[in-house]
């Protein structure tokens, strides 16, 4: 057996969780996990297209950056980004969504799984935003199941410990955009002096 293309194949080499580990999903969130989300900086997106193509967006802002409204609703801020808005779209014509909140030093996560819809409501926007944290759009997110995830993936990875991080690096956009638009090594410092300043002086906007 090499190809697994069944699940009973698939559980040939992962036996079925125990009961007590079926336990820990619920319908909404607990008091652990509104705790969680309200501490949390950061969370990935994660949305597919009518096709099955998948997209995951990071969203990062202060803790608590992602709103509750109730147990079973959360708020997300659209902040500005690269207005490539595939996962927004992907909300648009499939709803279906999973998120991954992670806190920093905390080994476990926080995943959530339900479905999704965009609003540009003046409202919405004043809660999730400031005048310095400008929201673009919200995105309301009704939870299906929520559940914390262990830590094993994040011990395994040392992801929290600074002497296994290595040299910091930064990635070129230039290298990658101005060759496809016959551009030179100017063109190429032009584009990462742009991406610089999206870093910096225009965190919260791309004017």
């Amino acid at each position: 057996m090499a190809r697994i293309t069944t699940v009973e194949q698939l559980r040939q080499v992962l036996p079925e969780p125990r009961a007590t580990t079926r336990l820990k999903i619920l319908p909404e969130l607990d008091e652990q996990a509104r705790e969680f989300v309200e501490t949390s900086p950061f969370v990935f997106l994660a949305t597919a297209d009518k096709a099955g193509a998948v997209e995951v967006s990071p969203k990062g802002d202060e803790p608590g950056f992602v709103k509750i409204e109730n147990a079973k609703t959360l708020l997300m801020p659209e902040r500005a980004g690269n207005n490539l808005a595939f996962g927004l779209q992907n909300i648009l014509a499939m709803g279906s969504v999973g998120l991954i909140f992670v806190r920093p030093r905390t080994g476990e996560t926080l995943r959530v799984s339900g479905r999704a819809e965009v609003f540009d409501d003046t409202e919405l926007l004043q809660r999730l935003g400031s005048e310095k944290r400008p929201a673009l759009l919200a995105i309301r997110i009704h939870i299906e199941r929520c559940f914390f995830h262990c830590a094993r993936a994040f011990l395994r990875a040392r992801l929290w410990e600074p002497d296994s991080w290595g040299e910091a690096r930064r990635i070129s956009f230039g290298k990658v955009i101005a060759p496809r638009m016959d551009g030179d090594q100017t063109a190429e410092k032009q584009i990462d002096d742009r991406v610089a300043a999206s870093y910096t002086t225009r965190l919260w906007s791309n004017t």
